[in-house]
């Protein structure tokens, strides 16, 4: 997969997780473990992000 694929999908897995972390807080009843996984899942999302346009500008 292309690296600007890869970085999209990525980034719409990222979007994915913000609006499920959104919907977890609206709802008074959301379990506190899951909604810190999902935190956990996105800022990882982020990582890989930030680290593959890092890399892909210092090669190019």
């Amino acid at each position: 997969m292309p690296l600007q694929n890869h970085l999209t999908e990525l980034e719409r897995k990222h979007r994915a997780l913000e609006r499920e972390i959104q919907d977890a807080l609206n709802h008074p009843s959301s379990d506190d473990t899951r909604l810190a996984e999902l935190k956990r899942r996105k800022l990882q999302l982020k990582d890989e992000i930030t680290r593959l346009k890092s890399t892909h500008a210092t090669v190019h």
